[in-house]
């Protein structure tokens, strides 16, 4: 089916199921109450968990399986969101056309870097690309600023010509982003009880493209291209010794990869028409290092998990306050009430870093294989406590058949 085996359908299943089924399951508490804090079943940050996803997931293409660490992906995330926003000033307020020049622009800026990138490898070649995404961002601050606005960002404005869309809204405002009449930010709300879900036409579009690039990369994990990649990350001299040239498939993987941030970047302005130079910093590369690492580098899953993580406890512990952390401890004795919270504010609001950097630790020593191979061996684990004690085939091994002579 699809062109999968069983075990990866179920995988892509459930992949859309957590997707789609988002808005549910990111609010398990009842709004208005002490927990719902906790809650991230809002629009805004579920779509950076669904456009980082796909960042990851381009990312963990060329990282997961050929090995080269590059620490500029967040260029080709910034051209992307570049592009989407010009093609909304110049031609209209649809997405499609945004997203489909953020992958093509940000393919064609990944195969120059990568061409020259790729000439060396190990820390060489990740302090090439960190060098060109560096170079990026300094041509999109002070530099290129007819082209990126400088420091200010690139926003639409009521003079954009918009030449096959209205200029203006119907209230002569600026017109929003939209899918064929449908806006990204239309919401629907639904109240069920003391729970409020809401629905986002953004968000929804946002995850029926992370399911299809989710398949793509299962695809090209599966097929005899991700087989060649594989070896380039096992032994790229020996490879070498057969007679292949690797740098092809390398290159390609790097391209692969950098539209996937473009997409990501298109998204991001799709969602929210702006675009900085400040997507384009040294630290939004490592953020996704961090997430592809953290969710499991080489795994499909992995690195979707590790965005979502990241991005939950950036938006949600960065939002703890010492106001919060008195409402916690208020039924402690005041002088403990004081120690706790002195003792826990490091670590939430501004110093929510602090708490990641430990998580972060914690997974590299424990679970080098990240979030997924913590969920293997819990798998294990339940799998031994569910298998009987007393197996026959031990205690009563099977004799030998009778052979004649």
């Amino acid at each position: 089916m699809l062109g999968l085996e069983k075990k990866d359908v179920t995988l892509l299943a459930v992949v859309a199921l957590l997707a789609f089924a988002a808005p549910f399951i990111l609010n398990p508490f009842p709004e208005g109450s002490e927990m719902a804090q906790f809650n991230a079943g809002y629009p805004d940050l579920m779509q950076r968990f669904v456009i980082f996803g796909i960042f990851a997931i381009g990312y963990n293409i060329l990282f997961g399986l050929t090995g080269y660490l590059s620490f500029g992906h967040a260029a080709f995330l910034g051209v992307g969101s570049y592009s989407a926003v010009w093609m909304f000033k110049l031609l209209s307020m649809n997405v499609i056309p945004a997203i489909i020049l953020s992958i093509i622009v940000a393919g064609l800026f990944s195969l120059v870097i990568g061409f020259v990138s790729l000439r060396r490898s190990g820390i060489y070649f990740s302090i090439l690309t960190l060098a060109f995404a560096q170079m990026s961002f300094n041509l999109a601050y002070s530099v290129l600023t007819p082209i990126t606005n400088g420091e200010t960002g690139l926003q639409l404005t009521l003079n954009d010509p918009r030449i096959l869309g209205a200029s203006t809204g119907a209230d002569g405002s600026i017109p929003v982003t939209s899918l064929f009449g449908i806006e990204m930010r239309s919401t629907y709300e639904m109240h069920a009880g003391a729970w409020l879900f809401q629905f986002n036409a953004g968000y929804y579009v946002c995850a029926i493209i992370l399911v299809a690039a989710f398949y793509l990369a299962m695809r090209i994990f599966r097929s005899p291209f991700g087989l060649m990649l594989r070896a380039v990350k096992t032994n790229q001299t020996r490879l070498n010794y057969t007679g292949l040239n690797a740098r092809p498939y390398t290159l390609a993987a790097f391209v692969i990869s950098g539209m996937y941030a473009g997409l990501a970047g298109g998204l991001m302005a799709s969602m929210d028409p702006l675009a900085g130079a400040d997507r384009m910093q040294w630290t939004a590369s490592g953020e996704v290092v961090l997430m592809t690492i953290l969710g499991g580098t080489g795994t499909l899953l992995g690195p979707v998990l590790g965005a979502g993580f990241i991005k939950y406890f950036e938006n949600i512990f960065s939002k703890i306050n010492d106001n919060v952390l008195h409402g916690w401890f208020a039924a402690l004795p005041d002088g403990l009430e004081d120690t706790l919270v002195f003792i826990v504010h490091p670590f939430v609001g501004k110093g929510w870093n602090m708490t990641l950097g430990l998580m972060f630790m914690a997974v590299v020593i424990f679970l080098p294989g990240g979030l997924m191979e913590g969920g293997q061996r819990l798998a294990k684990l339940f799998r031994k406590k569910d298998k009987p004690s007393g197996d026959d085939s031990e205690h009563h091994p099977k004799q030998a058949p009778h052979v004649a002579e």
